[in-house]
């Protein structure tokens, strides 16, 4: 979703320290995502699933993040979507303040090298190379950006079950988030998931 709202402020030649036009440009964005199958984003209609993907956005999403306003915006959206249908969500701040009680947390981490690697592969896909060295540099910042700002700002919750992934495949994080969900009998409840790597950096396991 913040990668949504931030594809819309490029598309508008918005600069990233226009706090206020970014705040606007978030609190009419239509945002929505698929509930079934797809696993698609749509931005005021246009499906921006691979959009979302380039590297300028991951960059400007991470600066749109820090906003307030831009994150109470965010926040109401997933609020509603997550209070409308059993789900399963993912972000930097789902178990400490959008669903503070969800059923079950799980705090996803990997190792700095693992985490590269995974989006090395992902921009090689998507014919956008780049270095090692680079893409550490560019984890490490967004991760201090994102855990010092003063809104809403990445930390484990307190019950949230940590998970190392630096040596699991896409389909063991997924069994074994399963697996959890089945102990505490919330198959069919919400399941808060906070990633201490970003989406990408699961989805592009292996």
């Amino acid at each position: 979703m913040y990668r949504a709202v931030a594809l819309r402020a490029l598309r508008m030649g918005v600069a990233m320290d226009d706090f206020e036009s970014l705040a606007r440009i978030a609190e009419e964005a239509d945002v929505v995502l698929s509930k079934r199958g797809s696993g698609s984003i749509h931005l005021d209609g246009e499906d921006v699933s691979k959009a979302i993907r380039a590297r300028e956005v991951s960059d400007a999403s991470s600066v749109m993040s820090t906003v307030p306003r831009v994150r109470r915006a965010m926040v109401r959206q997933q609020r509603t979507l997550g209070h409308s249908t059993d789900c399963v969500m993912e972000g930097r701040d789902i178990g400490t303040v959008v669903f503070p009680d969800a059923d079950l947390k799980v705090f996803l981490v990997a190792s700095i090298e693992t985490r590269a690697r995974r989006r090395l592969l992902d921009l090689e896909r998507r014919g956008e190379p780049g270095s090692m060295e680079n893409v550490i540099e560019e984890i490490r910042e967004r991760d201090r950006r994102d855990s010092t700002r003063q809104d809403s700002p990445l930390l484990k919750a307190e019950d949230a079950i940590e998970l190392d992934t630096t040596h699991l495949t896409v389909e063991e994080q997924v069994t074994e988030v399963v697996r959890l969900a089945g102990e505490r009998g919330t198959l069919k409840n919400s399941v808060g998931n906070d990633a201490g790597c970003d989406t990408e950096h699961v989805e592009e396991s292996e």
